[in-house]
Parts: structure tokens; sequence; C-alpha cells
């Protein structure tokens, strides 16, 4: 079985997910709400808060086009989006480091930028990559290169370009790697989700931890989350607000405080369900049940002593504390050791 560790939790197949709470920049530029989102996020039940560190300057030309549902995010160009919300600075980033850890969540943020990887770097135990950088081969070697696990998303990729990204980072100093599938669509509705290439991701993928980064719009019962996890996704990322009903950027698809809980809710009693057997067996609560519920082989009349027994001699009816029906062919012709009654449950110790 495959392993990754992030944090201080192992992740393998069989784990119950790891949350990553996406904040993103839906702090809009407050270090005071963006702390209170990493509270509202550990809340929650999130492993662990995540931020995304850019500056428009360094991340997009000026006429950039958008990608996004302008009904919800009126921008028309992704340097004026990501203008609004480039505020943070590496200093602040080590603030946010530091209440992630008073409240005990891990910190993560999303590098844009070269610069960004470096100034992270010891704020971070693993990295996360977008999936519009999973192409940008020197930004993944320069991220390799620190020698942490990554987390991958893979929204609009194929797979020879998921096995260039893969292979780029295992080449360069990374040795464990989760892919998140992702469908790169703001929002994400139900019909293009696909969580079924979760299931093509491990097998094309088969050594690796496979994830899943969600953007569709998040519902009471958070059935694409929960979706993904049985499909086995053990890495689970969603965006993250204090206030869904915000107009613009990332609140309008992002789960909230009760969102979260309600998800590993949802999870706890799923696992619960799925339980830890494999082999079928029978369970220790089952044994009552396996004795009384089950069927004995009975006389239908009353028979002598030394009596051979015939098939009109015997039926089968609860409890099963007798001779059990699977036996029928065995008991036929053998003789009676004593006189039994109609109705009597056999037992061995009747037969000669």
């Amino acid at each position: 079985m495959n392993f990754l560790t992030l944090g201080d939790r192992i992740i393998s197949q069989k784990s119950r997910p790891y949350v990553i709470a996406e904040i993103g920049v839906n702090h809009e530029g407050s270090l005071e709400l963006a702390k209170r989102l990493i509270e509202l996020a550990k809340e929650g039940g999130a492993d662990a808060a995540k931020f995304q560190t850019y500056k428009a300057d360094t991340l997009a030309v000026r006429d950039s086009p958008y990608y996004w549902d302008l009904k919800s995010e009126p921008t028309r160009t992704q340097h004026e989006l990501f203008k609004k919300y480039d505020v943070f600075n590496a200093s602040d980033y080590v603030v946010l480091a530091e209440h992630c850890a008073s409240v005990g969540i891990e910190f993560l943020s999303t590098p844009f930028d070269d610069a960004a990887v470096e100034f992270l770097d010891p704020l971070m135990r693993f990295y996360k990559i977008a999936s519009a950088d999973l192409n940008n081969l020197p930004f993944l070697k320069k991220i390799a290169a620190k020698g942490k696990p990554v987390v991958l998303a893979t929204g609009a990729s194929t797979l020879p370009e998921i096995s260039m990204a893969v292979d780029m980072l295992s080449r360069s100093g990374c040795s464990d790697v989760a892919l998140l599938h992702c469908v790169l669509n703001y929002p994400t509705k139900n019909e293009d989700a696909h969580l079924g290439m979760i299931r093509g991701l491990q097998r094309s993928f088969p050594d690796l931890i496979i994830g899943y980064s969600d953007h569709t719009h998040p519902d009471e019962s958070m059935i694409p989350l929960l979706t993904a996890h049985m499909l086995g996704a053990v890495i689970i990322e969603k965006h993250f607000t204090h206030d869904k009903t915000l107009p613009g950027n990332d609140h309008y698809h992002a789960m909230d405080v009760n969102d979260l809980k309600r998800f590993r809710e949802l999870v706890d009693r799923t696992h619960a369900l799925i339980g830890d057997l494999s082999l079928k067996a029978p369970l220790p609560s089952e044994n009552i049940s396996r004795k009384n519920a089950r069927r004995s082989l009975v006389l239908q009349r009353d028979l002598p002593a030394g009596h051979h027994l015939t098939a009109a001699d015997l039926t089968y009816k609860r409890p099963g504390t007798g001779i059990g029906p699977e036996h029928w062919e065995e008991v036929l012709g053998q003789a009676l050791s004593r006189d039994c009654r109609e109705d009597e449950i056999l037992k061995w110790s009747m037969l000669e």
C-alpha cells in the first residue's frame, strides 16, 4: 500500500480524507479576517488551512482574459482580479503560519512565483501546486528541489502532461507526490465534475496517492466530496469562506464551517458503515442471531427408539441449536437412540 506524509498525518489509500480548506484570497486583503478563517477551518475539522501567494504583476499580463463565470465574478481580466488581493507580503505569511500553529492546523499557501517558493519554504512541510502550473516545468523543478512532498492538482490536463510533471518532480528531488483530480471551471457544474476520473488516475498512477480538488457548489449533503472520497480520494481540497453569500472571487463555490463539519460527520458515519474488516465473517454481535435465527432439523411426529429417519420424519425450524439442515442427507437413514416426540429439535446425541 502507498503512503504519503502530510504534516503530522500519514495518508494511505484507506485513510479518512486529509482536508485542505482553501481560504485562497477569501480574506480579501484583511489579515484579521484571514486569521478568523484559519480558526473556522480548524473548528470545522480541516487538516490544513491554505492560502494563495502571488503578485498580479508576476502572474499574468495586463490583458489576460478571464476563465470564470462573469455572473458571479464580473472582473474581466486575470491581472485586474489578482491585483485586488495580492496585498500580503512575506511577513504576513509568517504571521498566518504562526497563527495556524497556535490553533493547531497545518499552514499551506500555493506559491505562484519563484520568490514565493523561497519565502514560503520554511513555513510549510509540503507544497500544493495549482493545476495551471502543471506544465510549468522550471517552476516544478524549483519546488521539487526543496525535497518536500508535493500535492499537484491536475485540472485541464492530459495523462501525458501529468506524467511529464510527475517525472520532473521525481527527477528533481521530490520523492512523494500526490495527484488531485480537478476540473478547472469556476464554478464546476455537477455534470462536469467527472469524479470517475479519480479511478482513472488510480489506474494510471497506481503508486501515487490520489485526491480531489472541488469547485462545485456545496450542497446540504456534501455529495461531491463524499462521492469523491468513496471513489478513493484521500486528500480533499475545497475553497473555504466565512460567508457563502458574498459576491465575487471564490466565495460563491466555497464551503463554510457548517459544510465542513457536516462533511466530517458524513465521513465518520460512512467509515463506520464500511468498517475495518474486508474478509466476510460473522461478527461477535451476530452470534445470537446465528444461533437463534437459523434452523435445526425438527421431528414431524413422535418416533420410537431404533427408528431409521426418512425425509417424511423431518422438517426445519428455528432456532439453530440442533443439527443444521446442511446435514439433511447425512441424517437420513440413521437410527434414533431413544424415543422422541413431535416438534423436538434433533441433536447428534439422539442418533445411534
